[in-house]
């Protein structure tokens, strides 16, 4: 298991006021996403637990772009990969900003 770690900023503080959400399932080639906030506004904290070794660049280059068109600001993001494409790590990102800008 590959554990990666991305602190990216400055970004636009996430909108709306639920504390976690949970996006997606670790199963044949998906992940899940875990987004909570906590950390300083104009940061986003990115851990990403892949069994995938050597793909550091690519993982850096969807977090890089997520975070620079998602107001992402006070985020920790936890992804636990089970294999996941770039496009479906792009699309469990983004459905994990749209749940959190949801009321509860």
């Amino acid at each position: 298991m590959e554990n990666l770690r991305y602190e990216l900023g400055p970004t636009e503080p996430a909108r709306g006021n639920r504390p976690a959400a949970l996006v997606g399932v670790v199963a044949s080639g998906n992940l899940e996403v875990l987004l909570e906030r906590g950390e300083a506004r104009d940061r986003c904290i990115i851990d990403v637990a892949t069994p995938a070794h050597g793909f550091a660049d690519l993982w850096a280059a969807v977090t890089s772009d997520f975070v620079a068109r998602s107001a992402a600001g006070g985020l920790r993001i936890t992804i636990n990969d089970g294999g996941a494409r770039p496009d479906t790590v792009a699309l469990r990102l983004a459905q994990g900003i749209r749940l959190m800008e949801r009321p509860e």
